[in-house]
């Protein structure tokens, strides 16, 4: 594995984390996202810890991975979901450990979390190598689908 700093998103990164989930959108959906809505999400995200923070993996002396969490209250469990989401990679850089180490980073932060209940994320049906890969990290598919009403803004 190459050696990586992982570190907390700052202001600064903004341009890369919209490069980023803007190529995700792509990739994945085959979804060309708003440019200015995209940036003022993800400005407003930095900007305010409360919505949820992003993680980024540096190597070769810029950010070559990042993914964003948001934490969901669960009365269950009496505790926080973490939701890992927008996970992106460079392509050059994927299979090389950055998704794990960003990964693993969140896995300890939330066990010594007391207010934790787990991880979560959510993946394209059709997107079988991220499902492996989430697989062999110890996740394990859920009991629940996700639906969505999407057209309220």
């Amino acid at each position: 594995m190459p050696t990586l700093e992982l570190r907390r998103a700052r202001a600064e990164d903004l341009a890369t984390l919209v490069e980023f989930n803007a190529a995700m959108a792509l990739e994945t959906e085959a979804l060309t996202l708003d440019r200015a809505r995209l940036q003022a999400g993800v400005a407003a995200l930095l900007a305010d810890p409360r919505r949820g923070l992003y993680r980024v993996a540096l190597a070769a002396g810029g950010i070559v991975g990042a993914l964003m969490l948001t934490r969901e209250w669960s009365d269950w469990r009496c505790g926080d979901w973490w939701w890992i989401q927008s996970v992106y990679v460079r392509p050059e850089w994927r299979r090389r450990g950055i998704f794990t180490a960003l990964y693993r980073g969140v896995e300890a932060e939330a066990a010594a979390d007391p207010a934790a209940c787990g991880l979560r994320l959510y993946v394209e049906h059709d997107n079988l190598s991220a499902q492996h890969t989430y697989r062999a990290l110890g996740m394990r598919e859920s009991h629940y689908r996700m639906y969505e009403h999407s057209a309220i803004r």
